[in-house]
């Protein structure tokens, strides 16, 4: 088998794997998850798609639940927070 190595010690670097024959495991059932996952998305999870929409609950929203999750913020709080902008601020001058 021939591998390259290069790839091999960036991949063994990247996730702390310390030998080969734990680092190409690694790699093999990574693309083993993705295509699982792949084929997952693909099929809608095995379920029709009235058994997927009634999976959520209507009344959840995500928005409020990462305020509830934020220490010390609020809704009011976060609502009333002003946009982030990365425009360059002008220079003082001395």
């Amino acid at each position: 088998m021939r591998i390259d190595d290069a790839l091999l010690k960036r991949v063994m670097n990247a996730h702390d794997i310390s030998s080969k024959t734990k680092a190409v495991d690694f790699a093999l059932r990574e693309v083993d998850r993705r295509a699982t996952l792949k084929r997952l998305a693909e099929t809608n999870l095995g379920l029709t798609e009235k058994e997927i929409l009634s999976a959520f609950d209507d009344r959840y929203n995500v928005i409020e639940q990462r305020v509830a999750e934020t220490p010390g913020a609020s809704a009011k709080a976060t609502a009333e927070r002003k946009p982030v902008t990365y425009a360059k601020k002008p220079r003082s001058r001395r």
